[in-house]
């Protein structure tokens, strides 16, 4: 039996890759007639029940398997109808490079290799859009979430020093802050890092669901008086519920003030900094000391890219590197290049990222992706527009980037519009999501895929309207 996993027949694999190659082609090119989502058939989610297969079985077979039975009921953030959570929509020219990329199997934890090169230039690209200095150092990780949690690990070692790799916490009192509107993942943050999610302050936001900086101060102040040891703060660039953009600016002076480490969760809103028209809400990040963000939201690479910018690369490294033996490095051959990525992040074993998010950049420059960026916030203005003109709508929060949060008005508010909310996704036409502002219930569109236009926008609108009517009258 030959022992290796290579076609026994290239020309036969060959005609098969093509096909697969152009049914992918297909369907991004005509994603636009087909349902945003659709419910998985209990005969079909069966069928994924199977055994372990003992023995091969045709890759046509396996292929005509994925095509009726797992595409068709994937989330659908390639359709432009899809406005239910910060998702990109993904390119083509990004689905050849993640093909070339899986053909290459390059691991990125190390050694001396181009595909390392590769990303390196994506980090020179980053120092310059956020105005970091040649010694900052960056990282691609799966996304946004675990970025965050390597710049808290990073603000740990800056302000207990690099013995707390292998003391751990000694009982320091650590307090840290955030907005209320901010992500998750940070509290998940101070939870896996052994702090405790209760060491993270959630500061109150004003009336456009901004951090409240003046309430800021009156934490820190607090905590230093009660034996607190403050350290951490996070601005959010576009917060997950309503887009809101902290005060970076002011922030960042505080964060001054007080000696606290600044990070900038720009998981949403940090690549606004290609769009020109939008930029200027981000003033203050080149303050920040940390910044994470993702490449596979408004930046449309294929999932997942998240990326980590840290303004003291040799702190970051010495937050994580490690002198295993089996790491060792040399002045030449294969073992040489060092610093390495795994020097800065967690994982020695790291995909290809890299490659298409420089595809992406490459083939489409700044100028394009910023436009691409201006029009989903062009957009979100248009929904507004078109709520405000509404008498049976109302917006539940202001619009500041490209989501859009509002309400069908009526009795049983909250009722009525999660119902709402249900029947887009299962008609295939739209799908927003729904998230609480202020205690109640609101239908949420989130405009980030480059294919949404007008059209879906009117769509949206007119089908809320639609369903809305005939749940009243029920």
């Amino acid at each position: 039996m030959d022992k290796t996993l290579d076609p026994a027949n290239w020309d036969e694999f060959r005609r098969q890759a093509h096909g697969m190659l152009d049914d992918m082609i297909d369907y991004l090119m005509t994603v636009r007639q087909r349902p945003v989502w659709q419910p998985i058939p209990a005969e079909i989610r069966d069928h994924f029940r199977e055994k372990l297969p003992p023995g091969p079985a045709p890759l046509a077979r396996i292929h005509e398997t994925f095509m009726h039975e797992v595409l068709p009921y994937a989330v659908g953030n390639a359709h432009p109808g899809f406005m239910g959570w910060v998702h990109g929509g993904g390119t083509p020219v990004g689905m050849l490079a993640e093909m070339l990329a899986a053909g290459l199997n390059a691991n990125l934890g190390g050694r001396d290799q181009m595909p390392i090169e590769v990303e390196k230039q994506i980090l020179v690209w980053m120092r310059e859009l956020f105005d970091f200095p040649e010694t900052a150092s960056g990282l691609f990780v799966t996304g946004t979430s675990m970025a965050n949690f390597i710049a808290l690990l990073v603000a740990r070692t800056a302000f207990l020093g690099t013995e707390v790799r292998r003391c751990g916490l000694r009982g320091e009192l650590l307090a840290a802050y955030a907005s209320e509107g901010a992500h998750g993942s940070i509290a998940r943050a101070f939870d896996l890092a052994g702090m405790g999610a209760d060491s993270l302050r959630l500061i109150p936001v004003n009336e456009n669901f901004e951090m409240d900086v003046e309430a800021l101060e009156s934490a820190v102040k607090k905590d230093r008086e009660s034996g607190w040891l403050p350290f951490f703060v996070v601005g959010t660039a576009g917060t997950v519920d309503t887009g809101a953009m902290d005060d970076l600016e002011a922030i960042a002076d505080c964060a001054k003030r007080q000696g606290l480490w600044f990070h900038v969760d720009g998981a949403l809103g940090a690549l606004a900094m290609l769009a020109p028209d939008i930029a200027p809400r981000l003033a203050g990040i080149d303050r920040a000391e940390s910044v994470a963000f993702d490449f596979h939201k408004w930046g449309q690479v294929p999932y997942d890219a998240g990326f980590v910018l840290v303004k003291d690369g040799e702190l970051h490294r010495n937050t994580f590197a490690s002198t295993e033996s089996y790491l060792r490095r040399e002045s030449r051959a294969l073992a040489a290049g060092s610093p390495w990525p795994c020097d800065f992040g967690p994982d020695l074993s790291r995909g290809f990222r890299a490659l298409k998010t420089w595809f992406t950049i490459k083939a489409f420059g700044a100028e394009r992706l910023g436009q691409m960026i201006s029009g989903s916030c062009e957009l979100a203005r248009y929904l507004k527009m078109r709520i405000l003109a509404s008498r049976e709508l109302e917006l539940a929060a202001p619009v500041s980037l490209n989501i859009v949060c509002f309400r069908y008005k009526c009795a049983e508010s909250d009722r009525v519009n999660a119902e709402i909310v249900v029947k887009l996704q299962e008609s295939g036409i739209v799908a927003p999501s729904t998230t609480l502002i202020k205690g109640g219930l609101a239908i949420r569109a989130a405009i980030v895929n480059h294919r949404t236009d007008q059209s879906d926008i009117d769509a949206l609108v007119d089908a809320v309207l639609a369903y809305g009517e005939s749940l009243r009258n029920e």
